[in-house]
This record gives C-alpha cells, structure tokens and sequence, in this order.
C-alpha cells in the first residue's frame, strides 16, 4: 500500500535521506524511529510528495506520487509535523473544507464529519476559532482532517505530540482500530508508543534504515530487552556487538 523505492533527497551538501526503501501493507502499523534530523520527517514529506526526491520513487496504492499527486493523495491521510491550521477557522468549518477538498458532500459529508468528531473527541470545541485551541486539540483537529475521507494508508508524523496521557490511549487505540484494514506509518520519539501499537519498527539515522523488525525482535538484540538500550546503540554510531559503527 506504500512502497518507497530507494528515496533519497539532499539539501546542498546535506545528505538528509539516503536511499530509504519500505514497504508497508494493510494491516502494519510501522513506527518510524530515530534521532532529531535522522530524517524521520523528511521522509513522510517524500512519501506524501509534499517535498520531492532528489531520487527514488514513492507510491501509495501503486499510485506514483510524483506523477499522479492528486490521485495519490486521495488515497492516504497525511498529518504532518506541527498539524498547520487555519487559526480563524473553527474545527468544524475546517473538516467541511477537507470534505469538500476530498469531494464528500451532502450525506458522505454529514456521516464523515460525525465519525471523526466522536472518534476524536472535538464536540467540546466545534466552534470554537481554532487558534485559541490548547495545543492538543489542534493537534486533534488535524488528526480529524486525516482521516475524514477514510484512506487506505495513514502517514502520521507525532501524532500524539502535545496529548495528555488519556488523549494519547485514546489516539493510540483509535490507531488500532484503523490498521486492521489500513496501512500506517507512525513517526515518533516516544518508544512505549512503538511498544504499544506497532507492528514492525524501523530506525533511521543519518538517514538511512539501519534497523527493520517487530519491535519484540528488536529489543531481544541485546540482553533485558529493553528496546530503549537498542535504539540507542542503534543511533549512536556503536552496532549491538560494541563495535565503532563504519
């Protein structure tokens, strides 16, 4: 459902992806781990085709992203780093612009709507401007405009950044319920998360994939497996033997 095809982008001399390859399927909830500017977020920007690769390929659905964006991004929900908003607008005035956006209307629109607003819990603020919102409810929000036309894959970068502990239960399980039927990528910093919903945990840094497994895999790389310990051998330019990474 997202096949990401030896992606890499650079920014002057700055390396920032490095041929990423992934492939995830309905049903996989991968998380995306790794240090700050281990290019985490730049790969989401690449496989939405909000940013272009200096080379590789991305497709969703087996829709390229470069050459069909629109058809691609009918087909995945994207919540990006920082969930940009339109301040002035309320919460319910901005899913009836991504409805509209995504071509849902009339009764596609009313049911759309009121699945993602149970789902996420935004009744308490609808109409409210969303620039006096907490930062979790704009987060929320955004959240909401993701996954209002039903995509077949989620792309999700931090999706609990700015959550209190029962917001991010509830998000955390909402992802759950999604990803029997959904292909989901998750980018986070926060390894219980990893633990707690995802399938399959892949580590980039300096831009590259240095680690692919089931989180349980993952950890049992080194003795208590503690998947903390890993990632940070993993990230920190020391392999799990001790060696001096090349």
């Amino acid at each position: 459902m997202i096949e990401l095809d030896q992606l890499s982008r650079r920014f002057g001399s700055i390396v920032a992806v490095d041929g990423v390859s992934l492939n995830v399927a309905r049903g996989e909830v991968t998380g995306l781990l790794g240090p700050n500017g281990a290019g985490k977020t730049t790969t989401m920007r690449l496989a939405t085709g909000y940013l272009h690769p200096t080379s590789g390929r991305a497709r969703i659905d087996g829709i390229d992203v470069a050459d069909n964006p629109v058809a691609a991004r009918r087909r995945f929900g994207y919540l990006p780093e920082g969930a940009p908003l339109y301040p002035e607008m309320t919460p319910r005035g901005l899913l009836r612009f991504a409805a509209a956006i995504h071509g849902l209307n009339g009764r596609a629109a009313r049911r759309g709507l009121g699945r993602v607003i149970e789902r996420i819990g935004l009744s308490p603020v609808l109409d409210r401007p969303i620039g006096t919102l907490s930062k979790g409810f704009k987060r929320r929000t955004a959240l909401a405009a993701a996954l209002l036309h039903e995509p077949p894959a989620l792309i999700l970068d931090e999706p609990t950044d700015g959550l209190d502990p029962n917001q991010k239960h509830e998000v955390r399980g909402l992802i759950r319920e999604l990803a029997p039927e959904t292909a989901v990528i998750v980018s986070t910093h926060l390894l219980e998360e990893v633990e707690t919903i995802c399938t399959r945990a892949v580590v980039i840094a300096n831009g590259r994939i240095v680690a692919d497994e089931t989180p349980g895999d993952l950890a049992a790389r080194l003795p208590g497996n503690r998947l903390d310990d890993v990632f940070r051998l993993l990230t920190g330019g020391v392999d799990v033997a001790g060696n001096r990474a090349a």
